[in-house]
């Protein structure tokens, strides 16, 4: 009798061609469900982000003018720009331009300058004008149902404090 070798099957450990389209297919479909909602993370982001540059701003100012003792002004320029000086000289502390690229629109209420004297407090700007004291930040871009606005007020006692409008449960600290 001749010796015959068993027959061997062998198993494939890698993926068919169908499989592969299929798992492509799934890929395809959860990205186009999930970019539109990262396009609003990111408008919401740039909101952030230009928000919490107005309120470093208006901490800078506090301080410096505490630190100098003397009056300091901020003054909220075009879009998200905004300049800190020393009231007195106008010397230049710090100031930041408006970024091209963020949507982030600023609205003031009351003014657009804001004085700090040497104690940290709001006192009435030198040239008469109105003082600063609640800025706006939306965007330019998305719906009002998918941006989040977020505002930022001054107190006459100098308290700078970032809110969001659109929070209404009593006695959550992000209600303004």
């Amino acid at each position: 009798m001749g010796h015959t070798a068993p027959i061997r099957k062998f198993k494939s450990s890698g993926v068919t061609l169908i499989e592969l389209m299929i798992g492509i297919a799934i890929l395809s479909i959860l990205l186009a469900l999930a970019l539109p909602n990262y396009g609003i993370w990111i408008q919401n982001t740039q909101i952030r982000t230009a928000a919490e540059s107005v309120l470093s701003g208006l901490q800078m100012a506090r301080v410096e003018a505490a630190r100098r003792n003397a009056n300091v002004e901020f003054t909220l320029g075009a879009g998200t720009a905004w300049n800190v000086t020393v009231a007195a000289t106008g010397d230049m502390i710090q100031q930041r331009t408006s970024d091209g690229s963020t949507t982030a629109t600023a609205v003031a209420a009351g003014g657009t300058k804001l004085t700090f004297n040497g104690l940290g407090r709001v006192v009435a700007n030198a040239d008469g004008s109105g003082s600063l004291n609640q800025v706006d930040l939306d965007s330019s871009i998305l719906s009002p149902s998918d941006s989040r606005e977020l505002r930022i007020t001054i107190e006459t006692g100098g308290i700078i404090r970032m809110c969001d409008p659109q929070v209404v449960a009593a006695g959550d600290p992000r209600k303004c």
